[in-house]
């Protein structure tokens, strides 16, 4: 069958057209024959979102941007995405842009919500919300620190213009002289430690030898610990506390009055009784001494003795007396 030219001009015709739409189609990120769901989303900046953006959820892509608009006056940007209809999250879900990489790149994300609700259809505007990016959390810490290092700033300033005030030229001259002092201090400082360190030197055997000898002391006195914790010392020492303990007591006993040893402490008749016995004895004994032939009488032939006739100043006469 011979086909005219006229029906290869329309098939011509009708293969640039479908040429042209998928063209279209395919700039947008959009299928011709799509089968997604299309959203909507208000924001007050998308940071520079473009249109053909990937959509995702949980990191896996759904859907593309389709088209960004403002809304009224106010110049807030309604963002129409798609996402498949594979796909289903609840009609509380978000809609957040967020940050693709360092560089600044701008991505839209969908956050399901699983809250059983009604389920989001197509044409719904779910909620907006926009995920700050590295860029926007280092400029929100280091803001309060420009803020701190700026007032620090300052009041170094105002410090130095208080100082510069305050330091006149006679008080620049006296601390110039006060910084010349501690710098002679110092090298005062250093000459009397390089004569401290000669002196080391120089006696360096003698300091060896006494803490050889220190050393010695230490060990003598361990090795005397040892042979007191050998010898037994704690039970030496609880029967010298058991002989005081004893002591204690018999002293005791005798403050009052018990046994002969007490009365003997504690009756004074009887210490004045034992004091007289005493002096009596030694008269006896110096009489005894004194005039024997009063006390022994020996007659070796039978001769009769002679009666005994008392001595004049004699001693234990006069003590009776």
């Amino acid at each position: 069958m011979k086909i005219s030219r006229e029906v290869k001009t329309a098939i011509l015709v009708l293969l640039g057209i479908l040429a042209v739409l998928f063209g279209f189609s395919y700039l947008k990120s959009s299928s011709l024959f799509d089968n997604s769901s299309t959203f909507h989303a208000v924001y007050d900046h998308v940071g520079g979102l473009q249109v053909g953006t990937q959509v995702s959820i949980n990191g896996l892509v759904v859907g593309n941007v389709n088209a960004i608009r403002f809304q009224g006056d106010d110049f807030k940007s309604v963002v129409t995405f798609s996402v498949k209809n594979d796909y289903h999250f609840s009609e509380n879900s978000f809609a957040e842009i967020f940050d693709t990489g360092i560089i600044g790149g701008k991505g839209v994300q969908v956050i399901p919500v699983q809250d059983g609700a009604p389920l989001a259809k197509s044409g719904d505007t779910l909620t907006s919300r926009v995920k700050p990016g590295i860029t926007d959390l280092v400029q929100e810490r280091l803001t309060p620190l420009q803020l701190k290092v700026e007032d620090a700033v300052t009041n170094a300033d105002s410090l130095l213009v208080s100082v510069n005030d305050v330091l006149d030229a006679r008080t620049k001259t006296e601390l110039r002289q006060s910084i010349i002092g501690l710098n002679q201090l110092v090298s005062s400082f250093q000459t009397s430690a390089n004569s401290f360190n000669k002196l080391l030197l120089k006696n360096e055997k003698q300091l060896d030898s006494s803490i050889h000898n220190i050393n010695t002391i230490t060990t003598n006195f361990a090795k005397l610990s040892e042979d007191l914790a050998a010898s037994d010392l704690a039970a030496t020492v609880e029967g010298l506390q058991t002989t005081v303990k004893n002591l204690n007591s018999m002293l005791t006993k005798i403050e009052s009055g018990e046994g002969s040893l007490g009365k003997l402490a504690n009756d004074a008749a009887f210490y004045d009784n034992l004091s007289n016995a005493s002096k009596e004895l030694d008269l006896l004994l110096q009489d005894f001494r004194l005039n024997p032939k009063r006390y022994v009488n020996v007659s070796v032939f039978g001769k009769k003795q002679k009666a005994y006739e008392l001595p004049e100043n004699d001693p234990a006469a006069t003590k009776e007396n």
